[in-house]
């Protein structure tokens, strides 16, 4: 099916202006200030709405995550509305704290599921733990090999739940990882959950000083947890590494310190860090655990895919972030950091990934993922096989 959408205000993630976009074959196929409509082309009038790319969530618990309170504190697989709703297009599961029940093979499963329900689905191999918890028995075996995996991560450090492990092992595992990624063509970074423990990104940079390994192999979330990391993440990011907010939180969280995502983008951006190396993703259907000062777990919520949306709005209604920057940390920013070429822009031969905006409340209107219409008037028109 070919489908025109016809005078919207495009962002690339910047302003191309009034444009018509031309879908075909599930891509872009061309951009231009006027196509002709034909009464074969299905055709959207969106003037007035902004159209920008879908937005990509590159940290999301696909198969739920938790278990930190016993196993009744599992959280709940991801929905494909759940994404579509909130503009999101784009996901890259992930598995934290728990690799046992956790698997690889179900994370496989659940990823090639969200694939055939419409979403742009890959996965990283590996959990919080090292040694890796593969699909075949290596890092680099499985991105050589596995189509849909992409990455190593999410490996934990700084972090109680972490496996401890010293210089040699991460650097080790970033190596596998940065060769399995050159092999398959993919980048093979290796995405790093960071918890508040004092030590901070001081394992990244050991592995970074005193090996060949470059700073850009690694992409540490969870920058924004508390004041100590975020202004070491500034410092990190001045050095040429990406850095990564979460936008899912708690008053709790925010009481003890956290810096909220789309805050965190103003002040990183005000102490000189290039917005291109300023992601944000919504760790979705993982675990927000609280513990007590003894490490004893207390209570949890929910991560939300939504709260990606909400930061990205916030951070510019609120806190006057450029439009154009805010979109970029949602969109081109993670589809360069993840390697996915074919996403986060709006550009002829790219998947077509778009959102229909209310120009001025920044309202979700339509949602398309690779040519689908998946949303219409903030009502999703495609559901998940069992929703």
């Amino acid at each position: 099916m070919l489908t025109l959408i016809q005078n919207a205000d495009v962002y690339a993630p910047e302003s191309l202006g009034k444009k018509d976009v031309l879908i075909a074959d599930q891509r872009i196929a061309k951009i231009a200030d006027h196509i002709e409509p034909v009464d074969w082309i299905e055709t959207v009038d969106a003037a007035g709405k902004r159209l920008i790319p879908g937005l990509i969530d590159g940290h999301v618990h696909i198969t739920g995550g938790g278990g930190e309170g016993g196993f009744r504190s599992r959280t709940p697989e991801l929905t494909l509305t759940d994404a579509t709703m909130s503009g999101v297009t784009t996901v890259v599961g992930v598995i934290g704290t728990d690799g046992t029940t956790r698997t690889m093979t179900n994370l496989y499963a659940k990823a090639k599921a969200l694939n055939e329900e419409g979403l742009s689905c890959y996965i990283h191999t590996g959990s919080y733990q090292i040694p890796v918890r593969t699909l075949t028995g290596k890092i680099e075996d499985d991105l050589i090999l596995i189509d849909l995996i992409i990455g190593t991560g999410e490996i934990a450090i700084a972090d109680h739940r972490s496996s401890q492990p010293t210089i040699d092992q991460l650097a080790t595992v970033a190596s596998e990882s940065r060769i399995g990624g050159m092999l398959s063509g993919k980048n093979g970074v290796v995405n790093i959950h960071l918890g508040d423990g004092s030590d901070g990104l001081n394992l990244i940079d050991a592995v970074v000083d005193t090996t060949n390994v470059p700073i850009t192999q690694f992409y540490p979330t969870h920058i924004n947890r508390n004041e100590k990391l975020f202004t070491a993440g500034i410092e990190y990011a001045k050095k040429g590494g990406y850095v990564d907010f979460t936008t899912s939180t708690i008053p709790k969280f925010l009481e003890d310190g956290e810096v909220k995502a789309p805050l965190a983008i103003k002040r990183m951006v005000d102490a000189g860090v290039p917005i291109d190396r300023i992601t944000m993703t919504s760790d979705a259907q993982g675990s927000l655990p609280d513990f007590d000062q003894d490490g004893r777990y207390i209570g949890m919520k929910v991560g939300r895919v939504q709260s990606l949306y909400e930061a990205f709005v916030e951070a510019v209604h609120k806190h006057h972030v450029p439009f154009t920057d805010a979109l970029q940390t949602v969109t081109a920013n993670p589809s360069s950091v993840l390697g996915l070429k074919q996403k986060g822009r709006i550009e002829e031969g790219a998947d077509a990934d778009f959102v229909l905006l209310d120009p001025d409340t920044l309202e979700i209107e339509s949602v398309y993922a690779r040519g689908t219409k998946m949303v219409e008037h903030n009502t999703p028109i495609v559901r998940g096989t069992f929703e």
